[in-house]
């Protein structure tokens, strides 16, 4: 355990018995310009399914090697963010979230380039690479200020936050197909990496975490927020952690084999090009209603998650995902059945981005929340060597039924280890929790 030097009378918001309307001003502009790079990070993960097949007509590289560049962006994108999560936190409230997140913008603008002048595979995944840390800079850090800057409405707060990463790629689904349809692979990553490199740069200057004083007092609700804050290392030797990380992973892995392969499903079950809204093919108006749902779910989860606690919002959720994967291999075959198919897909995934955040910053304090929070999003990379893995099956079975039924047992083992594990371990931490600071309490 942490000594006393953890305890909440150190930390920022401590001191604040009210907040502000000038800070309150400021809380909610950080979120938005946080919102606003997150939006420019959405393309590099939900947009790549776009890329793969004219890459591959392109290039003539096989599907699942292309998909390892994907793989490839998960994990760095992920497993790199503790170092950010450091750097932000290490260099203070004023230059920690403007420095990694400026260089983010850099490396995302840097690694679309690469991708566009890639003539071998080696070259794309140097780029997916680049982008993965660019990404994963930008990532860990918004979500870490939100959880600071909001200790009253965490849940809310990181879903609106991953939201903007959830939902921004529905922006430019039908710009992008437009410029790749028109100008090709290489002109699209050049002009959509520079746009969005380029906005992330700028607007990341303007953002900070706030100063010791700032913060609100945590408003009471269903769940139990941590009265100290403890470091990365001190997180890590809890097993309520590890629970948390294996049940990110688990949820984190039927998500992007979705994300990296909505094309290829839409293709296996013939309905790509079937038309549906204004006579646009089913995977247009899925990758829209997709992005849409993804960007929805996360602060009406996390929402839901402030009122009647992280954990049975968890258990919803998933509980919601295993029937949402269930019910595409039922409908997948009608076009407006993949799109409400895959719109549910992503409604039960997405919320993951807000729960997991929020639960982790009350069970372990706000001081140190990006870079704790950057140690359970590596979870996250791991989960995302499993979609090339995807793609071997269907390459050996000729469908994606078993990949999706398989996708579903994942959900339901999910509701099982909340009830039966996640639970548990949330109550035997608290209460040791207890017994420690009462026992600090007395020895003063």
């Amino acid at each position: 355990m942490s000594s006393t030097s953890n305890q909440t009378a150190g930390m920022p918001g401590s001191q604040a018995r009210e907040i502000t309307p000038e800070v309150n001003s400021t809380r909610w502009r950080m979120l938005i310009l946080g919102v606003v790079c997150m939006i420019m990070i959405a393309n590099l993960q939900y947009g790549w399914t776009l890329f793969v097949l004219p890459l591959h007509q392109l290039r003539g590289w096989g599907v699942a090697d292309i998909q390892f560049s994907f793989a490839l962006f998960i994990a760095l994108e992920t497993w790199a963010t503790p170092f950010d999560g450091w750097v932000a936190d290490s260099l203070g409230p004023k230059w920690g979230p403007r420095t990694v997140m400026g260089a983010g913008g850099l490396l995302v603008a840097a690694g679309w380039g690469v991708n566009a002048i890639a003539t071998s595979l080696p070259m794309l995944y140097v780029g997916g690479a680049l982008t993965g840390f660019g990404a994963g800079a930008v990532y860990a850090t918004a979500v870490g200020n939100a959880t600071k800057w909001f200790a009253d409405r965490r849940g809310l707060a990181t879903g609106l936050t991953a939201a903007g990463f959830g939902a921004g790629a529905a922006l430019t689904v039908i710009p992008i197909r437009m410029v790749l349809h028109s100008s090709g692979v290489s002109a699209t990553f050049v002009i959509f990496g520079l746009i969005q490199g380029g906005i992330i740069l700028i607007a990341s200057q303007f953002i900070r975490a706030p100063f010791q004083g700032e913060l609100p007092p945590p408003k009471p609700n269903a769940n139990q927020s941590t009265a100290r804050s403890y470091t990365s290392g001190e997180m890590l030797r809890t097993p309520v952690f590890w629970v948390l990380y294996l049940l990110f992973l688990l949820m984190a892995a039927g998500g992007l084999i979705a994300a990296g392969n909505m094309a290829s499903i839409a293709k296996a079950y013939g309905v790509a090009d079937m038309p549906t809204l204004f006579g646009a093919g089913a995977l247009a108006v899925g990758l829209i209603f997709a992005n849409v749902m993804n960007g929805v779910a996360r602060p009406l989860f996390g929402a839901v998650g402030d009122k009647i606690g992280h954990t049975n919002t968890m258990a919803l959720s998933f509980g919601l995902g295993a029937i949402a994967y269930f019910l595409m291999t039922v409908l997948g075959s009608n076009p407006w059945g993949f799109v409400v198919s895959i719109g549910l897909i992503f409604v039960c995934w997405g919320q993951i981005f807000s729960l997991f955040p929020a639960f982790c910053t009350d069970l372990f304090g706000p001081k140190y929340a990006t870079t704790n929070l950057s140690f359970l999003y590596t979870s996250k990379g791991a989960a995302g060597f499993l979609v090339p893995i995807a793609a071997f099956v269907v390459a050996r079975t000729h469908n994606w039924t078993d990949v999706l039924l398989l996708t579903t047992g994942i959900n339901i083992l999910a509701v099982v280890l909340v009830w039966l594990v996640l639970k548990p371990a949330e109550a035997s931490y608290h209460a040791h929790q207890h017994k420690v600071d009462g026992a600090a309490s007395a020895a003063e």
